[in-house]
């Protein structure tokens, strides 16, 4: 498995999508510190004090084969501190993460995903998310990738939607939540042929000018 999905560092001017390691934990902490983001009840981000446990999670499981994380790093926040202090620096204002990883059949998802409220609706996503799926409809080549949320997450559906991915269906009671409720999964995916559409309007999206 790991032959096929190999850790990688993936990168666009705006973002780098660095392997994810140890050494993120302080920058991730701040991140997630920025809006409280382990209070929203409809998706899963580490609290402070998780935050090294849950990097050591999915560091062992990329480990095992079954992921592969990333730490996301806006490279416009990195540069505009490296113009200041007169250093370069790569600091984590999120993760994401290939996961649910079948290689026999060539397929991933995209989740495991959160960024710092300061960088939400940025556009920040959007490369990303291009970077994921050039990675693996053109390095891995994938049949088929998916991406998953929570029905009453209707910020990351919508981000999502506007990805291009179509939504396979609902999953009713897919999983029991932290706080005991009942999550019902929205399961969307783009699949191979899919690929040059969404690849086209992803570039689009990228270079419009926000706000239109």
């Amino acid at each position: 498995m790991m032959a096929w999905l190999q850790g990688v560092t993936l990168h666009s001017d705006r973002v780098t999508l660095a392997p994810l390691a140890t050494s993120h934990v302080d920058a991730l902490i701040e991140a997630a510190s920025d809006g409280e983001l382990w209070n929203l009840w409809y998706t899963h981000v580490p609290r402070p004090q998780d935050m090294a446990a849950e990097i050591a999670r999915r560091r062992q499981l990329q480990d095992d084969g079954e992921m592969l994380p990333f730490a996301v790093i806006d490279n416009a926040i990195g540069n505009a501190i490296g113009n200041a202090i007169g250093n370069a620096i790569d600091k984590p204002v999120g993760m994401t993460t290939f996961m649910n990883v079948d290689a026999p059949n060539r397929r991933v998802e995209i989740g495991g995903t959160w960024y710092r409220r300061g960088v939400q609706r940025t556009g920040l996503n959007t490369h990303a998310k291009q970077l994921l799926l050039t990675h693996a409809f053109e390095s891995l080549d994938c049949i088929a990738v998916e991406l998953r949320t929570h029905f009453f997450n209707h910020q990351s559906r919508r981000a999502i939607e506007r990805l291009g991915a179509k939504l396979d269906g609902i999953l009713r009671n897919h999983q029991i939540a932290g706080n005991g409720t009942l999550r019902d999964t929205c399961v969307y995916s783009i699949v191979a042929a899919e690929w040059p559409t969404v690849k086209a309007h992803l570039a689009w999206q990228i270079a419009r000018p926000r706000g239109r």
